[in-house]
């Protein structure tokens, strides 16, 4: 076929004019099966589309979006005040006195029921106070002791400085 002239070309056409023109009425109809099938397609796609435009209750996902945006920019504001008073809980805790320690005992032999106390009451960095009291048949006497990382500048008796250790084991959660 390569180096053909116009007259062999026609010759070769002419002699097989019947079945070139099925040839083509055949292309022709599978071209239009084509054109109908894609036309269907596009039309479904179409229908899909229009649906998910129009989104839940005819509200359009255009509108849905920006109502959504919205609600997470106010989401994300919530979460960064969240955060931002969390940290100030956390800050305020740290000097809450959250570890506390108590000791009763009998201050004198003669008296029962374990009337006297000791309580300490320290923060997390084991800074706070012990209160102690003892109580005798005629009057009953209050002590209070500051204490700083877990030592007072006080001497304190045995039942503070046991009141003292239980509360620095205490553990906060």
């Amino acid at each position: 076929m390569i180096g053909m002239n116009t007259k062999q070309l026609a010759e070769l056409l002419g002699n097989n004019e019947t079945f070139l023109v099925i040839f083509l009425l055949v292309l022709v109809i599978v071209l239009l099966v084509l054109a109908i099938y894609q036309v269907y397609s596009v039309s479904r796609m179409k229908s899909r589309y229009q649906a998910m435009m129009r989104g839940v209750e005819g509200a359009n996902l255009e509108s849905m979006l920006l109502a959504h945006i919205k609600e997470m920019k106010g989401v994300a504001e919530q979460s960064r005040k969240l955060k931002e008073e969390n940290r100030r809980l956390d800050a305020l805790l740290q000097t809450a006195t959250t570890r506390i320690g108590i000791v009763r005992f009998s201050a004198f032999a003669d008296m029962g029921s374990d009337l006297s106390y000791a309580v300490a009451m320290l923060d997390s960095h084991n800074n706070g106070v012990i209160f102690s009291s003892i109580f005798a048949r005629e009057d009953s006497r209050s002590y209070v002791k500051p204490i700083e990382a877990g030592r007072s500048s006080y001497k304190l008796t045995r039942e503070e400085a046991e009141a003292l250790e239980k509360a620095m084991s205490v553990r906060p959660e």
